[in-house]
């Protein structure tokens, strides 16, 4: 039996899916099977998947049922004594594996590891830092405040831990890991590789009706998870809504064009402040507020060219010699 099973849901990845497993491939760890779950796609990607000459791979085909379906699908047949999940868009760099199963063997009481994220636009033609994140052990209050793993593809988990919580929740649709990782987190330890490892691709789709789905899926999580929390954590609960409205407002910012974008960012920040006032003193609310404010007085024209320029500044080329410079840094995301 293999170490690590590494589970990729694919729907319709006809564009991103060779580039996935070409990462896994070029994993420094190779004691691994891939079961990817073909969750009813339409396109190329099961004739793309037949093209791998990989004895390792392993494809199963299902009716389209949704992310959290086709990891569920994806742990039924995995054989590992680890888990790792993988977006058939994301990426991983080459040490990823390693060092995340090296954590988890020096730290037997742990049953999560993770390490920080590079996000990538959807073209991978550039790299933002996410914040440098240091939680380990218990890191359930952490949680509670914000899905600091980021996406789905990030930890890697014993499989004894996957065993004790169950399956993922699909109504929790595109928040679903976050869900996951809080009921790991209720029940094991979580250690971290200070590096970052995992390269998420960010839609650039502009439909505010995606945004609003992901805020609510956001908080049927949040719902969940206050119900089973202790009751020292309760006060957690507003501080964790403002959270999800600031991210809302970054959406809203970046993703829904003109005005409507910049009139919806305000108003998912005035929900924030009035939840969780103390927001007002989170940098990321006080950039969103600038952000919003610049492109309220000043001609879209003029603030969109101001916001690129920063912008730029800020990125680094994709996966490039820089790499780690942008990994290190703490990016101003103006």
């Amino acid at each position: 039996m293999p170490t690590i099973s590494i589970i990729v849901p694919a729907y319709n990845a006809e564009h991103t899916i060779l580039e996935t497993i070409k990462s896994v491939h070029e994993q420094t760890f190779s004691d691994f099977e891939i079961i990817v779950i073909n969750d009813g796609s339409t396109d190329r990607t099961l004739e793309i998947l037949n093209t791998i000459a990989d004895s390792r791979l392993k494809v199963f085909s299902y009716k389209n049922g949704g992310l959290p379906v086709a990891r569920n699908r994806g742990i039924a047949h995995a054989t590992g004594e680890f888990i790792a999940f993988l977006d058939a868009d994301d990426l991983w760099s080459p040490d990823k594996l390693e060092l995340q199963l090296t954590a988890l063997q020096q730290h037997p009481e742990a049953g999560v590891a993770y390490s920080w994220t590079l996000f990538m636009d959807e073209q991978g033609k550039s790299l933002h830092p996410d914040e440098p994140i240091f939680f380990e052990g218990n890191v359930y209050d952490k949680l509670l405040l914000k899905n600091f793993l980021a996406s789905g593809s990030n930890p890697l988990i014993r499989k004894q831990a996957i065993e004790s919580v169950g399956e993922f929740y699909p109504p929790a649709g595109g928040s679903a890991d976050w869900d996951y990782w809080l009921r790991l987190a209720a029940r094991w330890d979580f250690v971290v590789v200070p590096k970052p490892q995992i390269f998420y691709r960010q839609s650039s789709s502009s439909m505010s009706s995606k945004i609003e789905f992901m805020e609510k899926c956001k908080f049927i999580v949040l719902e969940r998870a206050f119900q089973a929390a202790p009751t020292e954590f309760q006060a957690l609960k507003n501080h964790s809504l403002a959270n999800a409205y600031q991210y809302s407002a970054h959406l809203c910012l970046t993703r829904v064009p003109g005005i409507d974008g910049v009139k919806q960012a305000g108003q998912k920040l005035m929900m924030a402040i009035r939840v969780y006032p103390q927001t007002l003193l989170d940098k990321k609310t006080q950039k969103l507020l600038l952000k919003v404010l610049l492109k309220r007085i000043l001609s879209p024209q003029i603030a969109n060219n101001l916001l690129q320029r920063i912008s730029e500044n800020s990125a680094t080329p994709m996966r490039g010699s820089n790499e780690k410079n942008a990994s290190t840094a703490i990016l101003d995301k103006l």
